[in-house]
């Protein structure tokens, strides 16, 4: 079993910044692949940010320049660096985890593993 934990929400003005983390649990097998997601009310679950081992990023376009994706696998934590932040961004954020056993996809990847979440608050 991998749990995944988040750590990092809180409320923030528009233009302010925020850094999630996220601990996995696991084999180093089950945390080859991470991302973040986010979730708006009455939305699905939507990519925002996924990395492999070797730290190759890949952002939905929304985010690109603003967010930054990175981990450290010695501790088999992933992180998202959250600047300029629009209230368009407030959302449930989620991270993800997996062995990316049909190959590393970008935001197209599966993830088996998921934390309970972390709200993002944007507003002034």
């Amino acid at each position: 079993q991998v749990y995944v934990v988040e750590f990092g929400g809180d409320s923030v003005q528009p233009g302010g910044s925020l850094r999630l983390s996220c601990a996995a649990s696991g084999s180093t097998d089950d945390t080859h692949c991470m991302a973040w997601f986010l979730r708006a009310p009455g939305q699905e679950h939507e990519a925002v940010a996924t990395i492999d081992w070797y730290g190759t990023p890949k952002y939905t376009e929304s985010v690109k320049g603003r967010f930054t994706i990175y981990r450290d696998n010695a501790k088999k934590t992933v992180y998202l660096q959250m600047n300029s932040l629009k209230p368009e961004d407030t959302a449930m954020y989620y991270c993800a985890a997996g062995a990316c056993t049909e190959g590393y996809r970008g935001l197209d990847t599966r993830f088996p593993y998921w934390g309970q979440g972390t709200q993002v608050t944007v507003s002034s």
